[in-house]
């Protein structure tokens, strides 16, 4: 079977405040379009954990002290050709110096056999 990948899922979190800044930002860079459907993505409340070094800018909480942050986990197809745009784009409106960012190849249908 050789499968070829045309999209990607693109998982983010983020602190929930900023969700729709982000999905407006990756849906105009044209992202998330499934047939004649656009803005196709899906949200989950979660509560993301960290702790800054000492070298860190965190935007919430503080340097060497664990945080607790009630975050969105934002999930996004995105075609293979614009994903490089699309994270560009993600990360320049995203409010974390480090945002965690997953990228999962898909594989479409018809190429199962």
């Amino acid at each position: 079977m050789k499968i070829d990948v045309k999209k990607v899922k693109i998982i983010v979190t983020a602190p929930v405040e900023n969700i729709k800044e982000i999905r407006n930002a990756i849906c105009d860079e044209g992202a998330v379009i499934i047939g004649n459907y656009t803005y196709c993505t899906i949200s989950t409340k979660c509560i993301g954990t960290f702790k800054p070094s000492d070298d860190a800018n965190p935007y919430i909480g503080e340097n060497n002290k664990l945080e607790f942050v009630e975050e969105e986990k934002l999930e996004a197809r995105c075609d293979i050709n614009i994903v490089k745009k699309v994270l560009k784009r993600l990360r320049e409106v995203h409010p974390y110096e480090e945002p965690a960012i997953d990228i999962i190849p898909l594989i479409e249908e018809d190429d199962l056999l």
